[in-house]
């Protein structure tokens, strides 16, 4: 005789699919929280602010010469590095770039205040469209190591006994690093011919980045 089996209670098939399909779903829900969790915060961390984004072209004559500025700000928490400066969506070359970074220059006072434009210097005394140094009422360079590597500005009034910091902006090879919170004052050479005079009170499209963060804004070019 064969031995008497006791029969047990076993899952049907079709509660078997019904439990790995439910949890494949909840694995793949939570595989997809998590990583949107991961993106938005990498996200955040990272950004940059831009204000008092300026362009200036020599109406003069037909140079072709034109000059930018901006104000920018690490505002996330992670180093960043302004690494594109683009206008009308062509990138202006390291070499063009005139950056100050220093906390003891580039304080409220002169991010804050409107940036200056000084004089262009053209054909035949300086064919590269270099920027004159200084102001009507004429600064020092002496703050500057290398004067011949540095646009000296001064933002704001000079008037007073408190006058803002003189801006010792140095020519730069590559990118501008920001630590958090910290903040550059950057003036750019535009290729030439970019931007002439007929472009004088038209509308032009200016992007800074550093990285993937950052956007092109729209401003109007001012003659001078």
């Amino acid at each position: 005789m064969f031995p008497r089996t006791q029969k047990r209670k076993a899952i049907s098939t079709v509660l078997t699919t019904l439990i790995i399909l439910v949890a494949s779903v909840v694995l793949g829900t939570g595989v997809v929280l998590y990583g949107t969790s991961l993106f938005q915060t990498g996200a955040q961390s990272e950004s940059i602010a831009t204000t008092g984004t300026t362009v200036w072209v020599d109406s003069t004559g037909s140079s072709g010469w034109a000059w930018g500025a901006a104000d920018v700000r690490n505002s996330g928490d992670k180093l960043l590095s302004v690494d594109n400066i683009q206008i009308r969506g062509q990138q202006v070359p390291y070499a063009n770039w005139y950056a100050d970074t220093n906390s003891t220059r580039v304080t409220s006072g002169n991010f804050q205040s409107a940036l200056n434009y000084t004089s262009m210097i053209v054909s035949p005394n300086s064919p590269n469209g270099a920027l004159k140094n200084g102001t009507t009422v004429g600064i020092s360079s002496s703050g500057c190591a290398q004067a011949s590597n540095y646009l000296i500005m001064q933002l704001g009034s000079s008037a007073g006994s408190s006058p803002n910091p003189v801006l010792c902006l140095k020519q730069q090879s590559g990118p501008v690093s920001l630590a958090p919170g910290a903040k550059a004052i950057i003036y750019y050479k535009i290729p030439q011919n970019l931007l002439t005079s007929v472009d004088a009170g038209s509308s032009a499209s200016v992007a800074l980045y550093a990285g993937k963060v950052g956007s092109p804004i729209t401003v109007t070019i001012a003659a001078k």
